[in-house]
């Protein structure tokens, strides 16, 4: 995987996050089989639920869990009816009665790898107790966890439990991110499902074959001296370079410092960060609108003075952008790149992923377990909560 051995990541302790990267693709499958066979329980639950008048729906997580929720929160508002709202729960365990109102029913819909994280927990029990009509939507890897648990015959909870493998056993939250966010995603759009399971068809290929081939594009930078990566991106894509960010911020130990933003807000101030040993990743849009301002960046950047790197990474192709970068990477070249835009994510995410990893090796770092004196922690530890 990735240039390496199995026996190679074993030594350097990377086995579970190389593989638990590598085997996403794979894990998408089963998310779309699971959607399927629970089809018409999700169908009914969120029938009844949708259709209430000032319905809210609330997607929560902590870190990358957050970010799931923005992700996602981006897809579904461009298309639908009801206003999907990104709030973590480490925003509303602090100050819950800005969050959360008593007469607005409300779904929380609650993204956990382990389901075990005090916020995870106390945020549930704050909506039921703030909201007078609330349910539950609990998205985890984690049969065993706390959410699963709750969940028990509850008619107010569903609850969805991703493929067990996807419960990373390493520190950093890869395919446990990309299986949660697409169930969200397709759930959240049963109408469309059978042209989102050609959609999954194709992610599923395009996945592999960047996991096999075209992550190549990213290795190469490695070898280039780096200090900083900053990812830029916007609507869809701005969940995402928090997330890309966090990976690479995790899975080196902040030794490389990483920073996201937005394409037009990169200019007020951010983008003081660049120096000579910066990396900039841009990612691009297919709509053409939003394009114009991602090529204006691309162009300002490449032209500014310094040894600062450049790389965009598309979707489909765009001639225009091979001559305003140090490295393009694109999905398809012959405008056949997928159409959902929540997918497209998904597959950016293996770019940042696998050059997260790589990093890790790169600065000397323990992949699995990059933090081993416990200052970070797989599952957050020492957060009291208080009663509200």
């Amino acid at each position: 995987m990735f240039g390496y051995t199995k026996e190679n990541w074993t030594q350097i302790n990377g086995l579970n996050t190389a593989s638990e990267i590598y085997q996403q693709p794979e894990l998408w499958g089963e998310v779309l089989e699971i959607v399927k066979s629970n089809i018409k329980e999700i169908g009914n639950y969120l029938k009844e639920r949708l259709n209430k008048k000032d319905i809210r729906v609330i997607l929560t997580g902590a870190g990358t869990s957050a970010y799931v929720g923005e992700i996602v929160a981006a897809k579904l508002n461009a298309g639908q009816e009801n206003i999907y709202e990104a709030i973590a729960t480490t925003d509303i365990v602090d100050n819950p009665g800005l969050y959360l109102k008593k007469d607005i029913p409300t779904i929380l819909v609650s993204f956990a790898r382990s389901g075990n994280s005090p916020e995870s927990v106390a945020a549930y029990n704050l909506a039921n107790e703030l909201v007078s009509d609330i349910s539950h939507i609990f998205i985890t890897c984690n049969s065993k966890g706390k959410l699963a648990e709750i969940s028990k015959d509850k008619e107010n909870i569903l609850l969805l439990t991703m493929p067990e493998e996807s419960n990373d056993k390493g520190f950093a939250m890869t395919s446990s991110f990309s299986c949660m966010t697409l169930t969200s995603l397709l759930i959240f759009d049963l109408e469309n499902l059978k042209e989102n399971e050609k959609q999954v068809a194709k992610l599923i290929s395009t996945g592999k074959r960047i996991l096999d081939e075209d992550y190549k594009g990213i290795q190469s930078t490695i070898d280039v001296n780096y200090s900083r990566v900053i990812y830029l991106g916007s609507s869809n894509f701005r969940g995402l370079t928090k997330e890309s960010s966090l990976k690479l911020l995790e899975l080196t130990r902040g030794q490389i410092v990483s920073q996201s933003e937005t394409v037009l807000g990169f200019r007020h101030g951010p983008k003081s960060i660049v120096n000579d040993d910066s990396i900039i990743i841009v990612y691009i849009s297919d709509n053409d609108y939003t394009r114009k301002y991602e090529i204006d960046i691309l162009k300002e950047i490449y032209h500014d003075a310094g040894n600062h790197k450049l790389i965009a990474i598309s979707n489909n192709y765009y001639e225009e952008i091979e001559d305003i970068t140090d490295e393009y990477l694109y999905l398809a070249k012959d405008n056949s790149g997928i159409t959902n835009v929540g997918f497209i994510s998904l597959l950016y995410a293996i770019y940042a992923q696998v050059f997260s990893l790589l990093s890790s090796v790169k600065s000397e770092v323990e992949p699995d377990n990059p933090n081993p004196s416990g200052l970070v922690n797989r599952v957050v530890k020492g957060v009291t909560i208080y009663k509200y």
